[in-house]
């Protein structure tokens, strides 16, 4: 039965080189990218955009692209990264919200968890917080999907 994935993190990822990320996708992605998975992404800079980027160069999985309005509207880096891998993403999610405020971001996130199996999150080091990161991986422990945490 195919697997399918939330991938969650923050946006701060300046502070490893993208070789370290590259690593830790190919530690943790790699054992669930395969021909079945599919993996629901967020639309914005970091690990949004270093997971999508390193999924569609070295998995055949499934990738959908989830933003809480249009793509339009994603950081530079995000479309940038969207548009490179444009021919490995098999949709885009575009939710249609007016305002990208927090509520919009929360829904995105219920909505990304609310179709997957498993939430694997990349939180910033340190305490839990109230970051998206974390409100999406609470999310899925209240819906009671497994997690896999790996703080960055």
């Amino acid at each position: 039965m195919p697997l399918t994935l939330t991938i969650t993190g923050t946006r701060s990822t300046e502070h490893h080189e993208l070789t370290y990320y590259a690593d830790l996708f190919a530690r943790y992605l790699g054992a669930f990218a395969d021909d079945e998975s599919h993996f629901y992404i967020g639309g914005a800079k970091g690990i949004d955009s270093l997971t999508l980027l390193w999924l569609a160069e070295n998995s055949k999985s499934k990738i959908t692209i989830v933003v809480p309005g249009t793509v339009a509207q994603q950081p530079a880096e995000a479309r940038e990264a969207i548009d490179r891998c444009r021919e490995r993403v098999v949709e885009i999610a575009e939710l249609g919200a007016e305002e990208l405020r927090t509520p919009a971001y929360h829904a995105r996130n219920r909505w990304m968890v609310d179709h997957s199996d498993l939430v694997i999150g990349f939180p910033r080091e340190g305490t839990e917080g109230t970051s998206g990161t974390w409100q999406t991986i609470n999310y899925g422990a209240q819906q009671g999907k497994p997690r896999l945490i790996v703080p960055v």
